[in-house]
């Protein structure tokens, strides 16, 4: 079931809400949690009905794993728990994302003709793996309290967290599902629910699906692309992109306000970062939080060395490329990043300080250029375009007069004006103007905020045509 959905928002949420607090309006606390958990799955197996077993497997095997963690008898056989229980994790992963593609890369090396699966991706698998991994990792560490089996199932399957993150930490989430105070009717969480919403819906409805045309477009006829279409290609995805997974993020702290619940934040305007370390604190945070809180601490983080701290950095982002997608294109996309966090790293010992904007423009710049291999479908069309972004001698060659004439991909000056204007809108939006976070931070419910969540709600109904998923999903 897709947040953006007539069905979702007209049937399931209000339902699943009512229900939630006429629970606990009679004191009937542990039905609220299995009522939760119940539509939770429901939500999950909408989609496929297949994958639930799956994900039923995954919590009964790690629940499973964490208890004979406590109760191993030596420090010896609890880490050994926890080893097998991360490798069962892993290997689930890898099989239903990366089968096909080891399978693939061994019949081209070694010329064998084994036979791919074609394995449908379990939703969600990327997100409730790491998650439940970090779970494991703090009852080693004797970071977890003994939690019911339920507080662990709804933890692992809240509905606004469990497709795409984001990734929450146990000590976020679980307490909340204990505290009084979350089982009252809150009219504020529950205008600022709707507020934060409607924001998301209309960053997915308007923005990232109105941009979504015009990059699989360019992408799909990446060979006939001019200078000036591959840029707009590029930045129609690197906006898109943004506003979807953003959009998504808004969305599902929303809802989850709606129930009292407070998620973390996993953007914070990650498109005005100045250097590459300071994006990823700011985009998916919640990711670059359990890589390093899982990965690079755990590997020696910077406490053995620069050499060993620049390992262990290339590390983390080979993990998050690959992590993304079973495909050359998100390791090479994950080595460039790791590649300039290095850079900046080694950057940030000189006594060489760049102007702000300086820095910033080459940050985005450097962000823009590799998404295109983040989207591309393979390494060729992700080198085409990016070889014909960066053809220095075309721009000198397409003067003004003969832009119209260049336009191959939008067909008309017309069409790729409105292109140019949408994108440029974006680029405002997302560095000039503040975030849905600061926002929700100054919240107040008045009659000028009911106007626009009204607005923003209507608008984004009224042109939600083809209800498309979220990018990703397919992460």
């Amino acid at each position: 079931m897709l947040f953006n959905s007539f069905e979702f928002i007209f049937v399931f949420l209000p339902v699943v809400f009512l229900l939630f607090f006429l629970f606990n309006k009679f004191k009937l606390h542990l039905a609220t949690k299995i009522w939760l958990f119940i539509t939770s799955l429901f939500f999950y197996g909408f989609w496929n009905p297949s994958y639930l077993p799956i994900i039923l497997f995954s919590i009964l095997f790690n629940r499973f794993i964490s208890i004979i963690i406590v109760k191993a008898s030596t420090p010896k056989k609890s880490k050994a728990y926890l080893t097998f229980g991360v490798v069962c994790n892993v290997l689930l992963l890898g099989y239903y994302k990366y089968y096909d593609f080891f399978v693939t890369n061994i019949n081209t090396v070694f010329k064998t003709d084994y036979t791919l699966l074609h394995l449908l991706l379990p939703l969600g698998i990327s997100f409730f793996t790491f998650q439940q991994i970090g779970y494991l990792v703090d009852t080693y560490r004797g970071e977890t309290k003994q939690y019911s089996f339920l507080d662990y199932a709804l933890f692992v399957t809240f509905f606004p967290q469990l497709i795409a993150g984001p990734i929450v930490h146990h000590q976020e989430l679980m307490p909340q599902f204990h505290s009084l105070k979350k089982r009252f009717f809150n009219f504020h969480n529950i205008a600022l629910g709707f507020f934060i919403f409607s924001v998301g819906l209309f960053k997915k409805v308007m923005i990232a699906d109105s941009l979504a045309k015009w990059a699989n477009k360019g992408f799909l006829n990446f060979d006939s692309l001019t200078t000036i279409d591959s840029w707009i290609t590029s930045l129609s995805y690197t906006f898109q992109l943004y506003f979807d997974f953003s959009g998504y993020s808004d969305m599902a702290i929303g809802i989850a306000l709606l129930f009292n619940i407070v998620l973390p934040i996993n953007f914070n305007s990650p498109y005005k970062a100045r250097n590459i370390q300071d994006f990823w604190r700011r985009w998916h945070i919640t990711l670059s939080r359990f890589l390093t809180q899982y990965i690079y601490i755990p590997l020696g983080g910077s406490r053995k060395g620069n050499a060993r701290t620049y390992v262990n950095i290339m590390i983390i982002f080979l993990v998050s490329g690959f992590w993304h997608g079973a495909g050359w294109t998100f390791i090479i996309w994950g080595a460039l990043h790791g590649i300039a966090s290095v850079i900046c790293r080694f950057w940030g010992k000189l006594p060489v300080t760049l102007p702000k904007l300086l820095s910033w423009f080459i940050t985005f710049q450097f962000i823009n250029a590799t998404w295109v291999f983040f989207r591309a479908p393979d390494v060729a069309t992700a080198m085409s375009i990016l070889k014909t972004m960066f053809n220095i001698p075309a721009w000198f060659h397409q003067p003004v007069q003969a832009f119209k004439e260049k336009m191959v991909l939008f067909g008309n000056i017309d069409v790729a004006w409105d292109t140019i204007w949408l994108v440029i809108g974006c680029f405002l939006l997302v560095v000039v103007t503040k975030n849905s976070h600061q926002l929700k931070d100054k919240f107040k419910p008045h009659f000028l905020t009911v106007l626009f969540v009204c607005a923003l709600l209507l608008y984004s109904l009224v042109n939600i045509t083809n209800i498309s998923e979220f990018l990703y999903f397919n992460f």
